[in-house]
């Protein structure tokens, strides 16, 4: 279904062939019509400074070129206060899909924050939530596994993600491996304009 643009301030980043009902849904690469099409590695996005209340980016930036440049371009396009939610690969299975030029650990977060001087890249965002899920995209997988094994793999996901999910930081250094890796890291930022303006390091 096609979303309502006209006055919608979420926007629906790479959508793919998953629009949703009272977003903006921009792609390139997609056969279901997306409102906006572009290519997004290429900036600017067709958008103006401080449009968007919220923003959603589904398995999107292990694909891109420079993951950086684009969460630049989201706080330019994003209102302040705005979410910015993201999920992609956990580094542990990052590199399943033959598309994947990338995985993200638990260090992603450390480069939107002002204080890390090992990369800060010169745009502050909050770090609202941060999630390991072992069994990701069930939507997906309901078309591929059978009812047992769909079941079976989503109730042992809810129990390996309850422990993984105590720390992230324990689990990524330590066993995300003991249990075939994860599938899905996801992160909530919270867009705040009036700090972290100092430059990127180089």
């Amino acid at each position: 279904m096609k979303g309502n643009t006209s006055m919608s301030t979420k926007l629906n980043l790479g959508c793919g062939e998953f629009k949703k009902e009272g977003y903006v849904n921009i792609d390139y690469y997609s056969v279901s019509e997306p409102d906006i099409k572009h290519d997004l590695n290429v900036f600017p996005y067709p958008f103006e400074d401080n449009t968007f209340t919220l923003i959603e980016a589904d398995h999107l930036l292990e694909h891109l070129e420079n993951p950086f440049q684009v969460m630049k371009e989201l706080q330019r396009i994003a209102k302040d206060g705005c979410l910015i939610k993201i999920k992609v690969p956990h580094f542990s299975r990052g590199f399943t899909h033959a598309q994947h030029n990338r995985g993200f650990d638990v260090s992603f977060p450390l480069y939107f924050t002002p204080s890390f001087q090992g990369g800060y890249q010169g745009v502050a965002l909050e770090l609202v939530k941060m999630n390991l899920r072992w069994f990701a995209q069930p939507y997906l997988k309901r078309s591929v596994l059978s009812s047992p094994t769909f079941y079976i793999g989503f109730a042992l996901g809810k129990i390996i993600d309850f422990f993984a999910n105590i720390s992230p930081y324990i689990c990524s250094r330590f066993w995300c491996f003991w249990v075939g890796g994860f599938e899905e890291i996801e992160f909530e930022f919270k867009v705040n304009k009036s700090s972290g303006r100092k430059k990127p390091r180089r």
